[in-house]
């Protein structure tokens, strides 16, 4: 990785843990059972590339551009998205640990979250419009001022989602989750 710019590169069982990446350019790559955690990857470009099997728990992700790029199957414990570059953010995430990280206020429309673990993870004044939750767990995730207008959380679960503060036209939910759209108003459901 000492290059500054990689092109349709694979990097396999790569472990760079407590390391600085900084200012380096990544388009069509793959990761590959890589341990990146605790690392500084600020200043990245990362366009069109595949993390699979990664750990990148608490990476630094400041001013970092995510352009097109999926997680499977990787550990994201603890990431500040929210400090990424707005332009071109675009992301999805499979099987995916996403736990204690924040999404706070990116754009993030048609996002695919699928079989992921979302616990306690910020999307305050985020846009997920059209957005897809499948087999997710979002046990206390912060939705506030959220855009999910389509948004669909139907085999979603543990959400607890104020309608009054989360504009959320035509969304998506199943009649087991309604518990988590009136939670606020302590009221059973049997």
């Amino acid at each position: 990785m000492e290059d500054l710019i990689h092109i349709q590169k694979t990097f396999e069982k790569v472990n760079l843990i407590n390391q600085r990446i900084n200012n380096r350019e990544f388009e069509d790559c793959i990761f590959k059972n890589c341990d990146f955690s605790n690392s500084d990857f600020s200043n990245n470009i990362f366009m069109d590339c595949e993390f699979i099997n990664c750990n990148l728990a608490m990476i630094d992700l400041t001013n970092t551009s995510l352009k097109t790029v999926s997680f499977i199957n990787c550990k994201l414990l603890g990431i500040h998205f929210n400090k990424c570059v707005d332009f071109l953010f675009n992301v999805s995430f499979q099987e995916c640990v996403l736990d204690y990280g924040s999404f706070s206020n990116k754009k993030m429309l048609k996002t695919k979250f699928h079989s992921c673990s979302i616990k306690e993870v910020t999307f305050a004044a985020a846009n997920l419009t059209n957005s897809v939750f499948e087999n997710c767990n979002l046990d206390n995730a912060v939705f506030n001022d959220t855009q999910l207008a389509g948004t669909d959380f139907t085999t979603a679960y543990n959400y607890k989602i104020d309608p009054e503060f989360n504009p959320m036209k035509k969304a998506k939910f199943s009649t087991q989750g309604i518990a988590g759209l009136l939670d606020k108003y302590d009221i059973k459901i049997l």
